[in-house]
């Protein structure tokens, strides 16, 4: 168990140094390199796999409990510091906060866990890429029995679902005209499209919470003319709730636009929401930890997608999402982790796992 200052030390030091390597989708060998040669120094059976995971295994029980979670990072440079024992940087909360936490939990875990279960850590590449490449490929090789995504939560947060996720690019492409003229733009029709869209997403929150809605952002827009034709294009991401899979999504979006002239609609990112029971062994052992580390277990869903979406299809496992952090910080210019919190989420986690592997 990490109880004593030497263990705590090593674990903050393996966040501090993982938060330091950059790692930008696409962009992860270093910090793979540096990941899985800290599992190999402490017993894990580890390597970096053909889609440049960061994986590390112990144990060889009968039970397989997978460890997902995902070592890039969205760009934004925030310097690497630590003030008053908060860890400041580029991926401290998403999510090498929650990988590292995996890591430093199995690496703890004592004998009598290792002899029940196996344990597989996956730093995954291209998390926050739509390929979501690693995720995709470690899901066709690994059958586990239990699947823990490391996504922030808070030491004391247990998140059950994500939303699901559509893309979709707007294209509007026609003649020049004088603006003195009749007609519309390619700009004002693109301008039309996104209203009905962002009209259609409003009524689906009617009686319902934001989970059970769509949430429709414009991530884009860009207009030109070059005298001879006018292009309009945009961007429009949707957050969709369980109760609408991508394939509906798309359908409506084309029939909302079906009589715009020259518009065209492509789709990417399709990932349907995924919502997990809130009570089965892995939500049960986390809940006794947190418990006996004097906290209150909360259940979440998030608004987001993760690759707890990715492989909900092929893992119908036991699945639940923890790690330390705020996850309003994702993405943020404040991005930032408290270590006091870090440290009670890996000794939770510790708890949590040898417990599962005593029932097993």
């Amino acid at each position: 168990m990490l109880s004593d200052t030497t263990s705590i030390s090593e674990a903050r030091e393996l966040l501090r140094q993982a938060v330091a390597i950059p790692s930008l989708s696409g962009q992860e060998q270093e910090v793979a390199a540096f990941l899985s040669g800290w599992m190999a120094q402490r017993g894990f059976r580890a390597h970096v796999d053909s889609a440049g995971n960061a994986v590390g295994e112990r144990g060889s029980g009968p039970l397989t409990v997978a460890l997902l979670g995902h070592m890039d990072t969205v760009p934004g440079e925030i310097p690497v510091r630590i003030e008053d024992g908060v860890l400041h940087g580029r991926g401290s909360v998403d999510a090498k906060g929650s990988l590292c936490t995996f890591m430093a939990a199995v690496a703890a875990l004592p004998d009598t866990a290792l002899a029940a279960a196996r344990f597989v850590v996956i730093g995954a590449t291209e998390e926050e890429a739509p390929s979501s490449r690693g995720a995709r490929h470690v899901m066709h090789s690994l059958n586990p029995d239990i699947v823990l995504i490391g996504e922030p939560s808070g030491w004391e947060g247990l998140t059950l679902g994500y939303k699901g996720r559509l893309v979709a690019r707007v294209t509007v492409t026609r003649g020049n005209f004088h603006t003195a003229g009749e007609g519309q733009s390619a700009a004002d029709d693109l301008t039309e499209a996104w209203f009905r869209v962002r009209a259609w997403a409003a009524r689906t929150a009617e009686g319902g919470g934001i989970f059970d809605a769509v949430q429709a952002t414009v991530q884009d827009l860009n207009s030109v003319n070059d005298g001879v034709t006018q292009r309009a294009t945009g961007t429009f991401g949707l957050r969709l709730p369980p109760r609408i899979p991508p394939q509906e999504a798309e359908d409506t979006v084309l029939e909302l636009l079906h009589d715009l002239p020259d518009v065209q609609v492509t789709f990417t990112g399709h990932e349907s929401a995924v919502r997990h029971p809130k009570d089965n062994v892995m939500t049960r052992a986390l809940r006794v930890a947190i418990r006996a580390h004097g906290g209150t277990p909360v259940f979440k869903v998030k608004t987001g997608t993760s690759d707890m979406n990715v492989v909900a299809e092929l893992w119908p496992v036991p699945t639940v999402a923890y790690g330390p952090g705020d996850s309003a910080l994702d993405h943020t210019p404040d991005e930032r982790i408290d270590l006091a919190e870090y440290d009670r989420a890996v000794a939770v986690l510790t708890a949590a796992l040898t417990r599962l592997a005593g029932a097993s």
